[in-house]
């Protein structure tokens, strides 16, 4: 409170000594987006990836990119425009082609990698099935409190709910979802609705329904739920029961393992969103890589300016606002 009291003295906005250091040239943007993640890192695996884009692991990567950029870009320049001897301009275009579709080459390995969301907001894994299959007891078991609604009456759930969780270092993000049937309710169809495409866009889907009805997804973990009141699991099934723990000690072991079999490497550098976006403008500056010297050039000079809007050279303000307000006051 004192301090308020001098004069010019005002409190830090979110994220603005970052800003300044951004502004100042101290680090990048993508170093900034690694500490934003940082300061929301909760798991072991969220913080060392955040650590090393932070640490400017991928400033560098950035940085031999534009460099040699920059470098075909002067041989296919000086070929265009300086006139002097031959001998002193004679530029090997085939290197210059050969080179540029091999940085293109590059780009295309890292764009196939896994997005760094997936770190971030975590493994999908969507819990589905009929009606009062015990889909939300179950949610609430693995995350240790209430979070969904059980009742005994079919369709209570008729939402998305949505609970970060981390086991075994993994971070998680468990999906409760709307029996899956047919129903002339009309707000439980819209329900219905989600829950089928939540089931298609699952990492990993838990199925509490019969074996046969279950969607054909890549990774599936087949569950006989509410085990203390049923008759012994079909073959192929794990037995879980909510109110008894019964299976949920295994449960939590075959997510971790499947999260892992999932997840990114602790050290892999990966690209967000938005790096991602200004990579793919790189690429297609540079698709196909023209033959012609000139056009060349140009495109090269398209591909530098996507790679700048990677790490902020070529500044946009309503980027930073966004990254910044998730920074903490001063910051």
């Amino acid at each position: 409170m004192a301090l308020r009291g001098i004069n010019g003295l005002r409190e830090a906005e979110a994220g603005e000594f970052t800003r300044r250091a951004l502004v100042n040239g101290r680090l990048d943007l993508t170093e900034a987006e690694g500490l934003a993640d940082l300061l929301e890192a909760e798991t072991e695996q969220q913080r060392r990836a955040a650590l090393a884009v932070a640490g400017g692991a991928l400033r560098r990567e950035i940085e031999e990119w534009r460099s040699q950029l920059v470098d075909l870009s002067a041989q296919a320049e000086a070929a265009i425009d300086y006139v002097g001897d031959d001998n002193e301009t004679q530029v090997d275009e085939q290197r210059v082609h050969r080179d540029a579709a091999r940085l293109v080459e590059d780009w295309r390995d890292w764009l196939g990698r896994p997005p760094a969301e997936l770190i971030h907001q975590g493994v999908r894994v969507v819990l589905a099935g009929p009606p009062n299959a015990g889909k939300s007891s179950l949610l609430n078991a693995l995350v240790g409190q209430d979070r969904a609604i059980v009742t005994e009456v079919a369709g209570t759930t008729r939402d998305i709910i949505e609970v970060p969780l981390a086991l075994g270092g993994f971070p998680l993000t468990l999906v409760d979802t709307a029996g899956l049937r047919d129903t002339t309710d009309v707000v439980e169809r819209l329900g219905v609705t989600l829950a089928r495409s939540q089931v298609s866009a699952a990492d990993v889907l838990i199925w509490l329904g019969e074996v046969a009805d279950c969607p054909d997804m890549p990774v599936v973990v087949l569950l006989h739920a509410q085990s203390d009141c049923r008759p012994p699991a079909p073959p192929g099934t794990m037995p879980v029961s909510a109110r008894t723990g019964q299976g949920l000690p295994e449960l939590r072991s075959r997510l971790i393992e499947l999260a892992r079999g999932i997840s990114p490497a602790s050290d892999a550098l990966l690209l967000n969103r938005r790096q991602a976006n200004a990579l793919e403008m790189a690429v297609e500056a540079l698709t196909p890589v023209p033959d012609d010297l000139v056009l060349m050039a140009d495109c090269l000079r398209h591909a530098r300016s996507a790679l700048d809007q990677l790490t902020g050279r070529a500044g946009f303000e309503d980027v930073l606002d966004a990254l910044f307000g998730r920074f903490c006051l001063g910051k």
